[in-house]
Order: C-alpha cells, then sequence, then structure tokens
C-alpha cells in the first residue's frame, strides 16, 4: 500500500474575507457585542475538510504584516484596497489561537504573500512526490495548477467543495496550459489589488487574446493581428500589461522551509478548543467537533478559564455565578410595618434600580404582582400586591410620593414598561430615569440587549430562569402569583440587583463611546414623552372601519367573479399551488421566473409585476391582493386592539430596534399605515381627535439623513440645494 501524501495548504486570508462576508448581512454576534462570522466561517470551512479529506499533510499560510516585494517595486500595487474591517482584524488572532489549538502548524514568509509562500510549498512537495491541494476560493491559484497540484474551493452556503485540475482550469478560461491564467490577470487587471491591466479589457476580452496569441509577448509580436480600437488600447498600454503580468505572478521561490514531518496531522487539543469554542459561544459547533468533550469540560469548569469576550476580543469575566453560589440578602415587606420601613430607606436614596412583576405583558391591560427595589448591590426588596386592584393600589400609593420625587433617579431594564405599569395604579415616575436597555442599545447597537444576556455577559452571573418555579409552558405552567413567595422574593429581587449592577457596566459602555450626553439630554428625557405617548394612545372610529370592511368586501366580491370569469372556473385565489398553473398554463401567459425548490410556479409580486401588461386578469390579481393586505391587516385588525379599559388603541414605541437610532412602532406599527393608495389613505381617516377642540397633527423631518450627511461632508451642492429650498432629488437628477 503506497503511502498517503496529500498536503493541503489553506490560504488563510482568503478563507478568512471569504467566511465574513458571507454573513455579512446577517453576521454572528455574541452576547457580548463581538463579531465572530469570520472566526465562524473559517473554522467551519477547516471542519469541513478535515471531515470529509482526512488529509496527512496540512498547513494555514498567512499574508505577513508590512506588506510585500510587490509593493515596493510597485508602489500603486494595492494602494486603494480598503482597510481591513475592524471585525476582522479582532478575528485574526482568535483563528490563530484556534489553529494552534488544533495543532496545525501556522506558515508564513517576512515580505512574502500567502500565495507566494503556497506556490513555493506546492512545487517542492510536487517534486517530493506530494499531491498538493491549494485550500482557496482565490482565481490566481489556477495558474500552479498540475497533475499533483489542484485548487480545493471549500462549500459555501449549502454547495459543495471543489476540486479543479488541469481540465477545469483550462476549460474555464479556454485556455492550452494553466499557467496562461498569469496573462489572461494581466490583461484584465485586477481592481481590487490595484493591478492596472489594459483599460477596457475585460475577462472575455483578455481570454479571446490570449486564446488567440497565447500569452502577452506573442501578443505584442503580432499587434497587426489586433483591429480596431482594441488595438489601440493594447498598444498604448503595453508596460502596463507586463507590469500588471509581473504583479499577477505568483513566486516559486520564496524563502520558506519545506519540512513534512513538521506538516503531519496531529489530534487537536480539545480542551484549548473547548475554551475557545465557548468563549466565543460557539455551542453548536463545539458539540459536533468535540462530541462529548466539549460537554464534559463544560461540566467540569475546566473552560471555564473565561467564558466570553469584550467588543474589542480581549477574554471576559467568567459565567459561573448564579443565586445558589453568590451571597446576597433579598427581603420581603408583606406587613404594614415592612413596607413602612422599605418606603422609609427608599426615601434616603438619591437613586434607585426596580422592576416590576406582572400577570401579562400588556403594560397597559394587566394586573401587577408585586415591585422590586435595590439601591445595594446583591441586597434587594420585594413588595408583593394582591390581585384586588383596589387594594394593590392602596399598597402602591405607600410609594408614589418616592417615585414621583424629582430629585431621586430612577433605575430600570426597559423602566418604560414598569413605569406604565405603575401608572395604572395612578403612580407615576418623575424626575430623571436611567434605563440599562437603552444604554446598551447606544453603546454596542447591533446586539441583543436582554437583562438575562448581559447578566451573563458582563457580570458572569447567570439569572434565576423563571420557569425554575412556575415550569415550562403548557398545562402544567403555574402561575407567577401562585408561585411560593419565598422563590418569587429572591426572581424580583434578583431583577432589580441586577439592573442596578448593569447600571455601572453600561455607563462605562457610554463613556466609551462619548454617548453620555445622548443619552442624559435625549434618550432617557425622551423616556418620560414616550410613557405618555403610549399610556394617552389614539382614539379610533370604528363604525368607520366597520363600514369600510363591508364596502371592501363588496369590491372583493366582485373582482373574484371576474378572475374567475378569466380563468373558466373557481379556485383558491390565495394558493400559489393553485394560482400558478391557470396563469403560466391555462391562460398561457410566458413564466418570466424560476420555479421553486418544489417545482412549483412562483407567484409573488415581483413575477406578476413582470408580466403585467401580458394578460388583464394580473392587474385584477394584484388589486386582490391589496384590499385582502388593507382589509386583514388594518381596517379588521384595528378593531381588535382597542384596549377595553381606555377604549384607545395604544401602540409601544421602540427606543432599541433600529441601528439607526429611530424609533420603531409595534401592536400595532403606526408608521406602516398605508399611505400611497387610495384606499390606504382611507384608512388614515380612522384616526381621529378626541373631542372639537383636538386636532392630530402629522409631522416629518425634512430629507434628516441627507441634511446630516451635507452639514457632515460640507458638500457645497448638496449645501446650495437645502439653503435654496430646493428639492434635492431633483436638483441631484
Amino acid at each position: 500500500m503506497s503511502e498517503d501524501k496529500r498536503l493541503y495548504l489553506l490560504d488563510a486570508y482568503a478563507l478568512i474575507y471569504r467566511a465574513y462576508y458571507a454573513f455579512i448581512r446577517n453576521p454572528r454576534i455574541t452576547s457580548k457585542g463581538f463579531n465572530t462570522s469570520a472566526i465562524f466561517g473559517f473554522v467551519n470551512s477547516l471542519e469541513e475538510l478535515l471531515r470529509t479529506q482526512q488529509p496527512s499533510h496540512l498547513a494555514v499560510v498567512f499574508d505577513t504584516p508590512g506588506g510585500s516585494m510587490r509593493e515596493k517595486e510597485f508602489a500603486y500595487y494595492k494602494a486603494h484596497r480598503d482597510e481591513t474591517p475592524e471585525d476582522i482584524k479582532a478575528a485574526f488572532p482568535w483563528i490563530k489561537d484556534i489553529i494552534k489549538a488544533y495543532r496545525i502548524p501556522v506558515l508564513e514568509a517576512e515580505g512574502y504573500e500567502a500565495d507566494d509562500v503556497i506556490g513555493t510549498l506546492a512545487k517542492i512537495a510536487e517534486r517530493e512526490g506530494y499531491t498538493v491541494y491549494m485550500v482557496t476560493p482565490d482565481k490566481d491559484f489556477g495558474q500552479l495548477v498540475s497533475d499533483k497540484i489542484l485548487i480545493y474551493k471549500p462549500g459555501r452556503q449549502g454547495n459543495p467543495s471543489e476540486i479543479l485540475g488541469v481540465k477545469e482550469v483550462t476549460e474555464r478560461y479556454g485556455i492550452q496550459r494553466p499557467n496562461q491564467v498569469i496573462d489572461i490577470l494581466g490583461l484584465m487587471g485586477d481592481s481590487v489589488d490595484n493591478i492596472p491591466g489594459i483599460p477596457g479589457v475585460g475577462e472575455k476580452t483578455a481570454m479571446k487574446l490570449i486564446q488567440d496569441f497565447g500569452s502577452i509577448e506573442e501578443m505584442y509580436t503580432r499587434l497587426d493581428e489586433i483591429k480596431g480600437k482594441l488595438k489601440d488600447k493594447v498598444t498604448e498600454n503595453k508596460q502596463a500589461a507586463f507590469d500588471s503580468k509581473k504583479l499577477a505572478t505568483i513566486v516559486l521561490d520564496a524563502p520558506v522551509e519545506f519540512d513534512p514531518d513538521k506538516l503531519i496531522m496531529e489530534e487537536p487539543d480539545k480542551q484549548k478548543l473547548s475554551v475557545l469554542f465557548q468563549a466565543l459561544e460557539f455551542r453548536g459547533l463545539g458539540e459536533r467537533v468535540l462530541g462529548d468533550a466539549f460537554g464534559t469540560l463544560a461540566q467540569t469548569g475546566q473552560a471555564d478559564l473565561f467564558s466570553g469576550i469584550t467588543p474589542d476580543g480581549q477574554i471576559a469575566t467568567p459565567a459561573g455565578k448564579n443565586i445558589s453560589n453568590t451571597p446576597h440578602i433579598y427581603h420581603c415587606a408583606d406587613t404594614p410595618e415592612k413596607r413602612k420601613e422599605l418606603a422609609k430607606l427608599m426615601s434616603q436614596q438619591s437613586s434607585f434600580a426596580f422592576d416590576t412583576e406582572t400577570e401579562s405583558l400588556d403594560s397597559h391591560d394587566t394586573d401587577i404582582i408585586g415591585f422590586s427595589v435595590s439601591w445595594k448591590p446583591h441586597e434587594g426588596w420585594f413588595v408583593p400586591c394582591p390581585k384586588e386592584e383596589s387594594v394593590a393600589k392602596k399598597i402602591l400609593q405607600e410609594f408614589a410620593p418616592i417615585f414621583s420625587n424629582p430629585h431621586v433617579e430612577k433605575v430600570g431594564h426597559n423602566i418604560k414598561f414598569d413605569a406604565q405599569i405603575l401608572r395604572l395604579y395612578d403612580v407615576y415616575v418623575r424626575g430623571p430615569v436611567y434605563d440599562t436597555m437603552v444604554a446598551h442599545f447606544v453603546s454596542t447597537a447591533d446586539v441583543r440587549h436582554k437583562m438575562d444576556m448581559m447578566s451573563e455577559a458582563y457580570l458572569g452571573y447567570k439569572p434565576v430562569p423563571i420557569y425554575d418555579f412556575i415550569g415550562k409552558p403548557g398545562k402544567k405552567q403555574k402561575a407567577m402569583r401562585d408561585a411560593p413567595l419565598e422563590l418569587l422574593t429572591d426572581y424580583a429581587s434578583e431583577d432589580a440587583d441586577i439592573t442596578l449592577q448593569l447600571r455601572e457596566v453600561t455607563d462605562k459602555m457610554a463613556k466609551e463611546v462619548n454617548a453620555e450626553k445622548l443619552l442624559h439630554e435625549i434618550e432617557f428625557p425622551l423616556i418620560h414623552v414616550l410613557i405618555d405617548m403610549e399610556c394617552k394612545g389614539v382614539k379610533i372610529d370604528v363604525d368607520f372601519l366597520r363600514s369600510y370592511s363591508q364596502e371592501m368586501t363588496g369590491q372583493l366580491i366582485g373582482i373574484r367573479e371576474q378572475i374567475y370569469k378569466h380563468a373558466g372556473g373557481e379556485f383558491n385565489l390565495d394558493s400559489p399551488k393553485q394560482l400558478g398553473p391557470i396563469l403560466f398554463e391555462q391562460l398561457g401567459i410566458e413564466y418570466p421566473g424560476k420555479k421553486t425548490k418544489t417545482g412549483q410556479y412562483s407567484t409573488a409580486e415581483e413575477i406578476l409585476s413582470l408580466v403585467l401588461s401580458d394578460h388583464p386578469v394580473i392587474p385584477l390579481l394584484q388589486e386582490y391582493r391589496e384590499l385582502t393586505k388593507l382589509k386583514s391587516t388594518y381596517v379588521d385588525s384595528l378593531p381588535e386592539l382597542i384596549n377595553p379599559r381606555t377604549g384607545r388603541i395604544h401602540t409601544t414605541f421602540n427606543q432599541t430596534i433600529a441601528a439607526t437610532g429611530r424609533l420603531s412602532s409595534i401592536n400595532p406599527n403606526l408608521q406602516n399605515i398605508p399611505i400611497r393608495t387610495d384606499r390606504g389613505r382611507e384608512i388614515r381617516k380612522a384616526f381621529i381627535a378626541e373631542g372639537k377642540d383636538n386636532v392630530i397633527l402629522s409631522a416629518d423631518y425634512s430629507q434628516i439623513e441627507l441634511r446630516i450627511i451635507a452639514h457632515i461632508t460640507q458638500d457645497e451642492g448638496m449645501l446650495t440645494a437645502f439653503r435654496n429650498g430646493e428639492d434635492i432629488h431633483a436638483t441631484t437628477a
């Protein structure tokens, strides 16, 4: 049996960049705000390679900092390349640590690019009888391919990996020899690396020229055979063509040692991998790669050297603390005497954190179970409230002067909700407020802001899960009010305690991004405004909507009958499975798209818009869909959202959803009431002012984002347009 001599050389930077951009629309972010997309994608590619190829020899090759000899000879080389994204920079040390934990050697050569190191090693290994696989998505490596040197292109987005040899490369470019790839690259250039090539010569033209002449050198000896404007371009850019070919040529004599014994695959250091995967929150990947070892290390605590990372990639606090192993003092103020003692203590504080426990998450129609407060870490109080509204209100009124004290700061996590709950019992939160959820959002907008996650990430403390004492959702789940008072006291007091501790964390984070002024002068004062707006709500003309719903029903019946007439019979208009064949087979409309994975026709809006004028049934279908959506989403749904206590609709404005900082609106989304069609505008008539002396005023910023851009860039054209009151879009056009 012959010796297994297969060497896999991984092009680190190319794989890392590809992994990062594969997740660009949905990046992987840890609970601490660290972007792990590049790391996760790289490890997945590595694991797929190890699992499917089981290489005998392996190395990962990196570029070295400080540039290469190409940049010294050609100053413009890579001069316009974008700065490496900060998330990728932060990923490099982690990836190198993971590679070391896999016990895979890292190779690099000062002054040379990874391509050169891979090319040099590939040629040496080939001469020594190895089959070499260059693991990269980079097309430039096609120039090195031979019978024993192949490109291994890892799979992506569910597609399998590819192995490209001489046949694949030569057929791809229509050339006779793989090394002619260099000539094609020289002619077409590379905008990313700022290799000029010949202006106006793209890949197809470059391929045709090399197919005709074989090389750049031969092309210039037979210039007369090139005709027209192309000949002028080739003639004028001769030096650029030869320089570009030199830049595109992978060096085969880089100063790197080939020692096969150092490249033999070894067993990974599972404990180190487990520690790294836990820190990066790669739980699923850890279980898949390490199996039982991952869980065992987690259970025994060997991997608790650290459990998370800060946004700049530093190792952070261990997450092993919980209510069972952390000293705490939680009191229950369940008698008039204890409540009096608590009120006295609260009135002596300049700041305290609080939280409410409720029967539901509807802040405008629910019953309070109790509230908790904390002003000292690891200490808290819980005040239980009975179901009877009048008794609960009497208890809460004992604390009303404290909550409305304009000189005392109130701290909460989503404090808007808790303030609205208290308002149901005529207790008003006044004065300065501090919201740890809002502060976290302003500091790191693109991560999750749930209190439990923040506690684990920043305090290393796992809060009591609610299901521990009321059970999981289902028939056997208990009501929180029925839970033992001791457990309820711990659960509720812990929430206020954690919120208090998170205040210090988010304070520091806000300072690091210079967001203190934004928080204290805009975001926190805005909370009081939003509380008032949400509690006030908006009145709806229910009779108008019911009448409009009946009118729409009549219109829908008429449209259905017209569609059925065109189709020659009735069918389910809302079923793409039935609609598709009728449109594109029975009615003979030419199908402009691809069928779905199950072989069905798509009847999505983008498909119908392409055949809008092909048959009169298409406009009818679009009208039917518009009517159906408006009727179900707004006309019939808005009356169902009216609060029985107030007779009004109460939306929720979110401060921590849109990364741009703008508010969003849910239940219902008042920012999405249609306006572009006549039918949509009719729905807006249902929103009415209460009383004759009131009106509804609608206001909007005028091109606010463009005005900000004009201010930042000081672009004279934009500034002039805005100063003169011009339509910026018309001016731009």
